[in-house]
């Protein structure tokens, strides 16, 4: 480490000759050159000026609190002219002249300039030294320095420990930071607040939370910046919220310290992340009283904690009031409001904002529309001419945008034409295939992956959606995925969990669905959701209300998906009264508004119970109005009552709502057949001819465990296609009679 520092400060010699012309300046030549009070706009500076040249001109000498008051205001070329006038005065044997020398060499910079200096003062003191180290940009050769002041035998003081611990937050050194806090006791300036501050702001940058609460409760004097290191420190925290918002509220209230800025933007983040809206209106108007409601870094909270809140009029409310916008606040208000964002993007170019990679990532995914193609278009070529596109991640969000446009074709090209890809480039590409149905795509693409770079969640969460989407996929190549999820050790991930919980029971594999939401870590609302949904699909009343129960009593909120699926077993088990209730909780409880494929479960609920009056006033109080879902549902249940009437009601609707349907004709026919009511049955069958209705032909698959195939074979009614037909059919008749003849045996018991 030793030797790397010298190696630096070798590097910085040659400004020796920068030197060389200020020892050639007399006075007079000087005090031409330094401008006057016209020239220069800073008061300050032109009152020591005119010091400095009135004092030239009246032949008194220049004392050297005058000149070192002077460097500490100066920049540029007025404090090259006062430095030759040090050096051809001689004051630059004085200690404190030299260090405001180095410091206005420092802050230009020129750390070269400031160390060439430093080497000629005889006995340089602390604060020469530190006038060094505050010119470092780098943290590493900054604690370097720090390292070679103590070897020095310089003794440190609370500057040299304030900028220390910085350097070591900014790299995030635990290490050096705890090795400066034992140092910090050692040379008694524990009790110090600003090294304090910096002590709390290290750990925090660490995320030693606990550590930085520590420092803090055990400082003597604590001032506007310990709280607000205190609060920047828990809201970089993700499970911290409710934390900062109990800090914030001693700050103000039991401490009566006034917030400012930063600590009102720290709060209103801690809300935004716990979902704490009303606290954080509460602070909202705070700020308003204090007049920091205004300030961009404030309003650009606000807005997103209103957004994430679902309160995106407000949002929207504090970006028309914000009149001072940067960036960010431009780049949020795009997210939020996503059917104007193309608009927004034009008004922010216009009001002189450069955009950056962050907002055209925002733009990619607020795109939508009947016009989504062409503003994308739009949007990659700017992205294109401002080369902003050779950013990875917007690459990425590219091939996401036009994936969700259907257009892989452009995806692929956008891919193929990276010449840097990350692992969310390829799950971008894979996640496009999948969601487009192009699932064998989405399979090349993932095994191309394996050769380049490791896979992580995401990726098989959506590799195996893919393989689940896809019906002919075998279950082997979902058990090889699963296989490769757990030499990674990826099984207990929410997401690849989820995934292989839905893998599982759409091929039958209930007790492996099972075992997988078993093995998930931490249970979220996609787990429970998923290991829900399965067992209602499974017909597995019980579990399922069983494990809706443990989701609710484990504190995870159900979503409109959870609900759908408890409905749906309990429409299954005939239980309408447990139906009703959870129906009714989902607006009383948790304020969730029902879909209409909620009303549909309801409809095919109360119509299995025979309920069928109940059924249909029901389509009628669907806020949307009755869709296909439900009144398919009603129909099934007036074949399955013999209601000829009330199904001639909805099949006529049904038919008008899509004509080309043949679940309604089939449905009604089938009712009318039932009933005897062969004319009719003749009717619908010729409307179905003459509108060219055709019956869409069932399919079923079975996995018959070909090996090195990832093909399960398809077969249909009356199939006769696989080369093993005949024996089929012969086995499947077997069984039919075997199933008959255990069916006699058990009713004659």
């Amino acid at each position: 480490m030793r030797r790397s520092f010298l190696r630096y400060l070798s590097s910085l010699q040659p400004a020796n000759a920068r030197f060389e012309g200020l020892r050639a300046h007399s006075h007079h030549q000087l005090l031409d050159e330094i401008p006057s009070r016209r020239i220069h706009a800073g008061a300050i500076l032109s009152h020591q000026l005119e010091t400095i040249r009135d004092r030239l001109r009246s032949h008194v000498g220049l004392d050297p609190t005058t000149v070192a008051m002077a460097l500490r205001q100066c920049r540029g070329k007025p404090g090259l002219q006062i430095h030759g006038l040090v050096v051809s005065s001689g004051l630059d044997s004085f200690l404190p002249v030299s260090n405001s020398l180095m410091n206005m060499y420092a802050k230009s910079g020129s750390l070269d300039l400031a160390w060439k200096l430093f080497q000629h003062i005889p006995s340089p003191d602390v604060v020469s030294w530190n006038t060094i180290l505050s010119g470092f940009t780098s943290g590493i050769e900054a604690l370097e320095f720090v390292a070679e002041m103590r070897r020095a035998g310089v003794p440190l003081d609370a500057v040299t420990f304030t900028m220390a611990l910085s350097f070591s937050a900014d790299l995030q050194d635990l290490e050096s930071g705890q090795q400066l806090h034992a140092l910090v006791f050692k040379s008694g300036f524990g009790s110090d607040t600003f090294v304090g501050n910096a002590l709390i702001t290290a750990y925090a940058r660490c995320h030693c939370i606990t550590d930085a609460g520590r420092v803090f409760d055990e400082m003597m004097v604590r001032d506007l910046v310990s709280w607000n290191s205190l609060l920047c420190g828990l809201t970089q925290e993700e499970n911290c919220g409710l934390d900062a918002i109990q800090v914030f509220v001693e700050m103000v209230r039991g401490a009566g310290v006034r917030p400012d800025r930063i600590s009102v933007a720290s709060v209103i983040s801690a809300c935004s992340h716990e979902g704490s809206l009303q606290f954080g209106e509460q602070v909202h108007s705070l700020a308003t009283k204090a007049g920091l409601e205004k300030h961009v870094s404030v309003a650009n909270v606000l807005m997103s904690m209103y957004y994430k809140n679902g309160a995106a009029d407000c949002a929207k409310r504090v970006f028309e009031e914000t009149k001072e916008r940067d960036v960010i606040t431009w780049t949020t208000m795009i997210s939020i409001d996503a059917d104007n964002a193309v608009s927004l993007f034009n008004d922010m170019r216009s009001y002189g904002t450069q955009p950056n990679d962050v907002t055209f990532v925002a733009l990619i995914y607020a795109l939508s529309g009947e016009h989504a193609k062409r503003d994308a278009q739009m949007i990659h070529g700017l992205c294109f001419v401002t080369g902003i596109a050779a950013e990875v991640h917007v690459s990425n969000g590219l091939i996401t945008m036009y994936a969700r446009l259907e257009s892989m074709e452009d995806s692929r090209e956008l891919f193929d034409g990276m010449s840097r890809r990350e692992i969310v480039t390829w799950n971008a590409l894979i996640s496009g295939y999948a969601q487009n149905g192009l699932c064998e795509e989405a399979l090349e693409i993932f095994s191309s992956l394996l050769f380049h770079c490791k896979p992580n969640q995401y990726t098989f969460g959506s590799i195996l959606s893919a393989i689940t989407a896809v019906e002919t996929f075998s279950l082997i190549y979902g058990q090889r995925c699963h296989c490769r999820v757990m030499k990674l050790g990826l099984n207990t991930g929410e997401y690849v969990s989820g995934a292989l919980i839905h893998l599982y029971a759409k091929h039958g594999s209930i007790e492996e669905s099972q075992r997988a939401f078993d093995e998930t870590a931490r249970k979220s609302l996609v787990g429970w959701t998923a290991i829900i949904s399965a067992h209602a699909k499974h017909g597995n009343y019980g579990l399922v209300m069983d494990l809706f129960e443990g989701m609710v009593a484990s504190g995870v909120h159900p979503d409109h998906v959870t609900f759908l699926a408890v409905l749906t077993a309990c429409g299954s088990k005939g239980m309408v009264d447990v139906g009703r209730k959870i129906f009714g909780s989902m607006v009383r409880e948790y304020k969730i508004e029902p879909w209409p494929e909620h009303y549909a479960c309801m409809v095919d609920m109360l119509g299995r119970a025979g309920m069928l009056v109940e059924a249909e006033e029901l389509v009628t109080r669907i806020p949307t109005g009755p869709g296909l879902s439900a009144l398919q549902s009603l129909l099934g249940a007036c074949r399955l009552h013999g209601n000829a009437e009330m199904g001639k009601r909805v099949a006529e609707a049904l038919m008008e709502m899509d004509p080309m349907e043949s679940g309604a004709y089939v449905l009604i026919s089938n009712l009318y057949a039932e009933k005897g009511e062969w004319e009719s049955v003749s009717k619908i069958r010729k409307g179905m001819r003459e509108r060219g209705v055709k019956k869409e032909v069932g399919f079923s698959w079975v996995d018959v465990g070909i090996r090195d195939s990832i093909y399960m074979h398809k077969f249909s009614s009356y199939d006769k296609t696989h080369p093993l037909a005949e024996e089929i059919h012969r086995v499947a008749q077997n069984l039919g009679l075997e199933m008959r003849i255990w069916k006699d045996g058990a009713e004659m018991e």
